[in-house]
C-alpha cells in the first residue's frame, strides 16, 4: 500500500532523508547572523573559546558542542557547515570541509591569501560540493547608499548607456564606510592565556605571537596575521557586487596603485587611496576620505550617482526597454539540493576576494604592481610572498 506522505504527517512533514543538517564552526559575533539561517536541523557548534561555545549551546539541548572543527567533519550526518571563524581559518576548514562530503557556507572574506583561495576553488570542484560566500549584495538587499538592489544598476551598466571603460568609486561620498576604527595595535603586550581560549589553537597556521587580547575576537581584524583591517572586513561586501556590474566574475584587474602611510609589519592602520584597474581601462577607486557628491560609476557618456541619480537623459524609459540580468539561484538550500552553483560560489567569490587581496597587499607593501589574471602572480616579488605565504606547522594547504 502506497500512503501519501501527507497523511503520515501533515503538510508540513520533512522526512530524515531529506532534512538538511548543519553544523556552525566558529560561535563568536559573527554566528549569531547564522543562526536563524539554518533551514533545516543544527546538529553541531564549535569554538576554541569555552565560553563562547556555552553561549550558543544556551536553549540548545540537542545540539553537540566541540573544540576541534575535525571532529565536526569527521560526522556523517552533517550536510552543510557554516564557517564563522576569523579569515585566517576560512581557506583551510573549506579545504577540509570539501574533502569530507559536506557543502559550505563561508564567511567573508573567502580566503586570507590568494593560494588558500586557488586550493579551496580546487577542492571544492574536485569533491563535487556546494559553496557560498556570505556577502549578498549582488543578489539581494539595498547596496549601500542606493536604496536598490544591485540589479538595476547591474542592468544600467549592461546597456551601454553610461559608454565604457567605467570608472567606479567606493567611498564614504558614495556610501560606504570603511571601519577605520578596527586598526591593530602596535605597542600589544604579552598577557597571560585566559583558561577557556585555546590560543594556541586560535592561532592555527597563523605565525605565533604572544597573547594579548587584541589580538582575538571582534579585534582581530586589525592584523595582517589574521585579516586586512577594515577593507578585510568589509572589501568583499563592497566589491563583489562592483566586479558583477561590472562584468567581471572571470577576470582581475591587471594593475594597482595605492597612496598610504606606510604600515605596521604587524598591525594594519589606514589607507588614503587605492586603485585597481582592468585590462579594458575599467577602474576600481578605493577613497577614504573623499567626501561630498561623487558619482559612483562614471562613464563617458553619463554618471551615476548614489540615490540612483543618472545624468544619462531619459535613462529610466531606456532602461525598461534593456534585458534584465541572468536569472541566478540566491537560496542556498535550492543550490543543495539541485547541486547547481550558488549565485555567488566559490569561483566568482574567488575573484571579489582576490580584489580585496591585491588592494591589501599593495596598501601592505606601501606600492603598487602590474597583475597577471591569468598566471595570477604580480611583477613584484614580495606581492606574491604576501599572496602565497607559509603556514606554521602542523598546518599546510
Amino acid at each position: 500500500m502506497l500512503v501519501p506522505r501527507r497523511i503520515l504527517g501533515g503538510s508540513g512533514y520533512t522526512p530524515p532523508s531529506e532534512e538538511l543538517t548543519r553544523a556552525i564552526i566558529g560561535c563568536g559575533g559573527i554566528s549569531e547572523s547564522h543562526l536563524p539561517m539554518t533551514d533545516g536541523r543544527l546538529l553541531a557548534l564549535c569554538d576554541v573559546d569555552s565560553n563562547h561555545l556555552a553561549e550558543r549551546m544556551k536553549g540548545r539541548p540537542d545540539v553537540k558542542g566541540y573544540r576541534d572543527f575535525r571532529d565536526v567533519l569527521a560526522r556523517p550526518d552533517i550536510d552543510i557547515v557554516h564557517i564563522c571563524t576569523p579569515p585566517h581559518w576560512h581557506g583551510l576548514i573549506s579545504i577540509m570541509a570539501a574533502q569530507a562530503g559536506k557543502d559550505i557556507w563561508c564567511e567573508k572574506p573567502m580566503t586570507r591569501t590568494l593560494a588558500e583561495g586557488v586550493k579551496v576553488v580546487e577542492a571544492v570542484r574536485q569533491h563535487g560540493r556546494i559553496f557560498r560566500l556570505n556577502t549578498w549584495f549582488r543578489f539581494q538587499s539595498n547596496f549601500y547608499g542606493f536604496g536598490t538592489p544591485v540589479q538595476p544598476i547591474k542592468k544600467l551598466v549592461a546597456s551601454g548607456m553610461l559608454g565604457w571603460p567605467l570608472r567606479v568609486t567606493v567611498s564614504r561620498a558614495t556610501g560606504f564606510d570603511w571601519k577605520f576604527d578596527w586598526s591593530g595595535k602596535t605597542n600589544l603586550q604579552p598577557q597571560p592565556v585566559p583558561a577557556n581560549l585555546d590560543y594556541d589553537f586560535w592561532l592555527g597556521p597563523a605565525p605565533y605571537k604572544p597573547y594579548n587580547p587584541h589580538r582575538v575576537h571582534g579585534t582581530f581584524r586589525g592584523y595582517w596575521d589574521y585579516d586586512a583591517g577594515g577593507l578585510g572586513d568589509m572589501g568583499q561586501h563592497y566589491l563583489d557586487p562592483v566586479q558583477y556590474i561590472l562584468g567581471k566574475d572571470d577576470t582581475s584587474p591587471v594593475e594597482v596603485e595605492v597612496d598610504a602611510p606606510q604600515q605596521d609589519p604587524d598591525a594594519a592602520s589606514s589607507f588614503r587611496r587605492i586603485l585597481l584597474r582592468y585590462a579594458d581601462g575599467c577602474e576600481i577607486i578605493i577613497d577614504a576620505g573623499t567626501t561630498g557628491r561623487v558619482p559612483f560609476i562614471s562613464g563617458p557618456h553619463g554618471n551615476l550617482y548614489p540615490g540612483m541619480e543618472c545624468t544619462v537623459p531619459d535613462w529610466k524609459r531606456k532602461l525598461k526597454t534593456m534585458p534584465d540580468p541572468v536569472p541566478q539561484i540566491t537560496e542556498f538550500t535550492e543550490s543543495v539540493r539541485t547541486r547547481r552553483p550558488f549565485a555567488l560560489n566559490e569561483q566568482n567569490g574567488f575573484r571579489s576576494c582576490l580584489l580585496v587581496q591585491i588592494a591589501s597587499t599593495a596598501w601592505r607593501l606601501g606600492r603598487g604592481f602590474r597583475f597577471d589574471p591569468v598566471t595570477l602572480r604580480a611583477n613584484d616579488d614580495a606581492a606574491n610572498r604576501l599572496f602565497n605565504q607559509p603556514m606554521r606547522a602542523p598546518w599546510h594547504l
